[in-house]
């Protein structure tokens, strides 16, 4: 008898098996695919290392500081801010057709573009700045405010809105067309307030670190050990039959693969049809250069591009794929410690919107045939917005909506989850419990500061 199970091996798994673990409990996370990390992973292919998921990390804040997400996830895990090796951003930009503002971990620096290019707006700038809500002051009723309505409500100028609304969307918005606002609360905090930043050697450092704590505390980790059931017994969760049928027991059961996709594990087809899933996925194409971006002229970190004065966010209805609007991330342009070096290669990696059934019904030959294309499409469009890097290019990869399915088992492909989240956790079944994207946080440090919340709100409870 374990006193926590946990499902999937993701950041908030993770965070949550090593928060239950300082306190003593038998935890046990378990993880069907042969690698730990879900939606934030990496892999090597023909000699070289490839990062799944991480542009960048949220919620940075120097060294010493005391507040913040990532100031409590370092308290919390009893880990030193040294460990997550993180270096900042250089600068990165909002790219819209003859407009754009750039910012970097410094919030001044987006003030003045907003005074440069939207001299009218800025006093409602600060108004909007002034009006988000803190992180422990959120409640319920502010992710059922529309954001677009709330945004209308401050800033005059349509573009703006639009500017603002395609970078916090792209890095963690469930829904197509509008945000909570809640949600937008918090991913404005993380990218603009206080920033990005990345891990010299990637997500890979990260997820080590995360990893040999759980097991130095005593922690159980079973790669390749899926769950095909989660056991119920007069409404309590009591365990779970592993896909090789197999069972074990726990005190408390805590999942972190998706909401759907953990009621489904529960036999309970009402709940799993009550709450619809998420329907964003995304397409990645990543280029290996001969030569460092910098050297093409590419100074920035990040780049949110849109094609044109509108920001559409929703699954593409007409194609494979929607190339209007997308994320161009260098890992390059980071400010690595000198002691550090250079990264090996040059890096480019484009990501935009895809639909998933449409590249699920691909047949083998036509799917390798798509890639191919729409690799070469979401070039052609981000190059609008950077230096043309394609000459320079020695090696490619690429991943789909399939992809993200194959290895996460998200329904749809959906790298932000349902579009109603559980913020307390709880499910309809005692001793069952959400973490990660469903529970209502997302990026690298939102999924961590995930985990650990549902461990001290309901595994630890009594200890």
């Amino acid at each position: 008898m374990y006193d926590s199970i946990i499902i999937g091996a993701g950041m908030s798994g993770l965070a949550a098996g090593i928060r239950s673990a300082y306190y003593d409990q038998k935890v046990c996370i378990l993880e069907r695919h042969n690698t730990i990390g879900g939606l934030n992973s990496f892999y090597r292919l023909r000699g070289r290392n490839y990062d799944v998921g991480l542009h960048a990390v949220t919620n940075f804040t120097p060294r010493g500081t005391r507040r913040g997400p990532f100031a409590r996830l370092l308290r919390q895990l009893r880990l030193t801010w040294d460990e997550f090796g993180l270096s900042p951003q250089l600068m990165s930009s909002i790219s819209f057709p003859n407009v754009e503002l750039a910012f970097d971990n410094n919030i001044d620096l987006l003030r003045s573009e907003v005074a440069r290019a939207f001299p009218n707006q800025i006093d409602n700038f600060e108004k909007l700045m002034d009006s988000l809500i803190d992180y422990d002051d959120l409640e319920q009723s502010h992710f059922e405010m529309s954001t677009r309505e709330r945004l209308s409500e401050v800033i005059t100028d349509p573009l703006l809105i639009e500017m603002i609304l395609c970078p916090v969307m792209w890095y963690g918005n469930p829904r197509e067309h509008d945000m909570d606002y809640g949600q937008f609360c918090i991913m404005f905090r993380a990218l603009f307030l206080e920033g990005l930043a990345r891990p010299f050697d990637g997500v890979r450092l990260i997820l080590r670190k995360l990893v040999r704590k759980f097991r130095e505390l005593g922690g159980e980790l079973k790669l390749r050990t899926g769950v095909q059931q989660i056991k119920i017994d007069n409404g309590r969760a009591v365990g779970v039959i592993l896909d090789c049928g197999d069972e074990m027991s726990a005190k408390n059961i805590l999942s972190s693969v998706g909401a759907v996709e953990t009621f489904r594990l529960c036999d309970d087809d009402d709940t799993t049809h009550v709450h619809k899933t998420g329907q964003l996925s995304f397409i990645e194409a990543i280029s290996t250069l001969d030569t460092y971006p910098s050297e093409l002229g590419h100074d920035k970190t990040i780049i949110f591009f849109n094609d044109s004065d509108k920001f559409h966010w929703q699954r593409p209805l007409e194609d494979l794929c929607d190339v209007r609007t997308g994320v161009i991330c260098t890992p390059n342009n980071y400010c690595y410690d000198t002691a550090d070096g250079k990264l090996p290669d040059g890096i480019m990696r484009i990501t935009a919107l895809a639909d998933f059934n449409r590249w699920k019904n691909l047949n083998k030959d036509d799917y390798g045939r798509q890639k191919k294309i729409w690799f070469n499409k979401v070039v052609d469009s981000a190059t609008q917005f950077a230096p043309d890097y394609r000459e320079h290019t020695i090696d490619t990869d690429m991943f789909t909506p399939q992809t993200i399915h194959r290895f996460t088992s998200h329904d749809n492909g959906a790298v932000y989850g349902a579009t109603r989240k559980w913020f307390d956790g709880t499910t309809n079944f005692k001793n069952l419990f959400l973490c990660g994207t469903d529970q209502g946080f997302v990026g690298i440090v939102g999924s961590i500061i995930s985990g650990i919340s549902m461990a001290n709100h309901h595994l630890l409870r009594g200890n």
